[in-house]
């Protein structure tokens, strides 16, 4: 954003108009947090900002990247950024005023819609921070509706520390506690999960694409371990593999979470994009806002926010959630992508999703001292590879222009490498950087 400075005498001017001698007087920052030394960022002009910008990102290594992780890298059409940056869009505050925003509401709907669909579950909201939130809104919603009293929820053991930590913020409060159970050969044990689970458990989630990129082959029988104590049943998931997968509401899912943001979203590294999805009988007990379809005083379909959860819009003991507006835009900036593909288009975004990691692991794998993938089963995007230094194959790729990154799965660690749309053209680097390092001797 361009700089928008002032003037010594328009600081003064306004200051004088609110009544105070210094802006920090605006403020009330206690002095336990309050930072009282220097931030050592030398003050600079717009044009010399900008240099110092440009030269630091000329300086950038150009690397062809695998990391996945998390973050997916889908290739975004341009009428995504054509019509979402139109400035009723880009400058809207939440849709308050339905008059004047059907627009905007329409296309939160169609949203909604979107996720319904995918998911199988009778209710969407628009939207989630990311699926860490998502996941601890999902655990919360499971601690209110639950018949039985819980305390516990358990993920699986391969659960991301960032979503775990992200979990546990969220239960803290409410003194529920996250166990997890055992996973093997890189998916869930539901043996072990049987004797991981008892009647103080509220929520089982398991997930699938799960952390190791692998498609949970038996997420039902996930389901009747959950159901036999009672627990919802939360699986957590992406609007892409979506396209592919079987509705989770087809094997017994109560809730789903996830990741939207691989639609309508470049690799973003920070900012994301939730979906949540539940059963229709938690309707007065989803996070966040949801957006509704009637008609107006002349019969017309209108469309409005509805059941806004926020502790601001309700009584603050009967408020579910805080997520509030930025997540607008990303959700509008999805029903757009997701619209612009189609279901054809989606489920052929999703098989590339499928056929580019696999075809990158068998080529791998015909390296002497990989072994690709580690585990067997459908990999959807990401998949391990076994090899003699992980750490110092990741270097050497870093020199060659490949970023990998490295997973510590037990006592053992590989190297990942996620394959999408937007790469896969690029697996010959791939490949060379590998048989480059010397056949992992």
């Amino acid at each position: 954003m361009p700089y928008a400075t002032h003037s010594a005498a328009e600081r003064a001017a306004m200051l004088d108009a609110v009544g105070v001698d210094d802006p920090d007087d605006l403020f009330d920052v206690p002095d336990s947090v309050r930072f009282d030394d220097e931030y050592g960022i030398e003050a600079r002009s717009e044009r010399a900002t900008r240099a110092t910008v440009e030269g630091a990102l000329e300086d950038s290594a150009d690397m062809v990247e695998f990391l996945g992780g998390g973050h997916y890298d889908h290739y975004v059409p341009s009428v995504v950024d054509h019509l979402s940056l139109r400035s009723e869009f880009l400058t809207s505050y939440t849709q308050y005023q339905p008059e004047v925003t059907q627009g905007f509401l329409q296309a939160l709907f169609e949203f909604q819609s979107l996720v319904v669909e995918l998911t199988g579950l009778g209710v969407a909201n628009c939207s989630m921070y990311d699926r860490a939130t998502a996941l601890g809104e999902a655990a919360l919603l499971a601690d209110r509706v639950r018949a039985v009293d819980g305390d516990r929820v358990l993920v699986p053991d391969s659960l991301p520390d960032r979503v775990r930590s992200v979990l546990d913020n969220y239960t803290d409060g409410p003194d529920i506690g996250v166990d997890t159970y055992p996973t093997s050969s890189g998916t869930v044990d539901v043996d072990a999960l049987a004797d991981s689970i008892d009647d103080d458990v509220s929520m089982v989630y398991a997930a699938t694409p799960n952390a190791r990129g692998l498609l949970e082959p038996d997420l039902s029988a996930v389901g009747d371990v959950a159901d036999d104590h009672d627990a919802l049943f939360c699986v957590g998931t992406d609007a892409v593999a979506l396209g592919l997968l079987e509705p989770p509401a087809a094997y017994g899912a109560d809730v789903v979470v996830g990741d939207a943001s691989v639609l309508g979203l470049p690799t973003t590294y920070g900012m994301g994009l939730g979906l949540f999805a539940c059963r229709e009988d938690y309707l007065r007990q989803v996070p966040g806002r949801l957006v509704g379809a009637g008609e107006d005083a002349a019969g017309n379909r209108a469309y409005t926010l509805t059941l806004q959860t926020r502790e601001q819009h309700i009584r603050r003991e009967r408020a579910t959630s805080n997520i509030c507006t930025n997540q607008a835009w990303l959700a509008l900036r999805a029903a757009m992508h997701a619209a612009w593909l189609g279901p054809d288009g989606l489920v052929e975004l999703a098989e590339t999703c499928v056929t580019g990691v696999s075809d990158a692991c068998e080529r791998i794998d015909a390296l002497d001292g990989f072994t690709a993938p580690v585990y067997d089963g459908h990999h959807f995007r990401e998949a391990l590879v076994n090899c003699a230094d992980p750490d110092a194959v990741v270097e050497h790729c870093r020199d060659e222009g490949v970023a990998l990154r490295t997973v510590a799965d037990g006592d053992d660690e590989y190297l990942a490498v996620c394959v999408t749309d937007t790469n896969r053209e690029q697996v010959d680097a791939l490949v060379d950087a590998l048989a480059g390092y010397g056949g992992g001797e």
